[in-house]
């Protein structure tokens, strides 16, 4: 059991959705942080890692591929939820085989959006 409350990085580059994502993750118990973009929550893990990684893959300049890729080669290992609002087979193939916890099409059904994330925390708060 984890002594604390779950840290959720939501990265997304529309700030409704971002704004939406963090309300509904804080009702639902979570420690939440947004960014608007890739490069910003790359930038944030020079002080501190989140347990879990909400990530929209389609975004301007690093999207969520290149984070994730980015991740990979770093060594870190953050469970990412993947969403999308453009649920393309090769984007769900290449995320999955690279061992994302969910990969959900927006517009994204709540509770599971916080079932995923419940999931994927569940893993790491085992230690």
């Amino acid at each position: 059991m984890c002594n604390e409350r779950p840290l959720v990085a939501v990265v997304d580059d529309e700030e409704p959705i971002r704004k939406a994502l963090s309300r509904l993750l804080r009702l639902s118990g979570l420690r939440v942080e947004a960014f608007p973009s890739g490069t910003e929550f790359l930038e944030s893990l020079r002080s501190h890692t989140p347990d879990c990684l909400v990530l929209d893959l389609h975004m301007p300049e690093i999207d969520g591929f290149e984070v994730e890729s980015q991740l990979a080669h770093s060594g870190l290992r953050i469970p990412i939820v993947a969403i999308t609002g453009r649920d393309a087979p090769k984007d769900r193939e290449r995320m999955t085989a690279r061992g994302v916890a969910a990969f959900l099409q927006k517009p994204l059904d709540g509770p599971t959006l916080v079932a995923a994330i419940t999931a994927a925390t569940r893993n790491g708060c085992s230690h």
